[in-house]
């Protein structure tokens, strides 16, 4: 991700907004996740997200 990305990442957020609140989970919350480099899980670089929603989400994460 870079400078250069900026109104993709804006989109893709306006989207999963728009999705949430098509599927219900907008009321009660959700997360969204995106791992990047090595420590943070990926073998191969590419941009995703995760939703994550359902369940009282702690902190930290696990």
């Amino acid at each position: 991700i870079s400078e250069k990305d900026i109104e993709l990442i804006g989109h893709i957020f306006l989207i999963i907004k728009k999705l949430t609140k098509q599927l219900g989970l907008h009321e009660e919350g959700y997360r969204i996740v995106n791992n990047c480099g090595e420590f943070g899980g990926q073998t191969v670089s590419h941009i995703h997200f995760h939703v994550l929603a359902g369940r009282q989400l702690l902190w930290p994460p696990g």
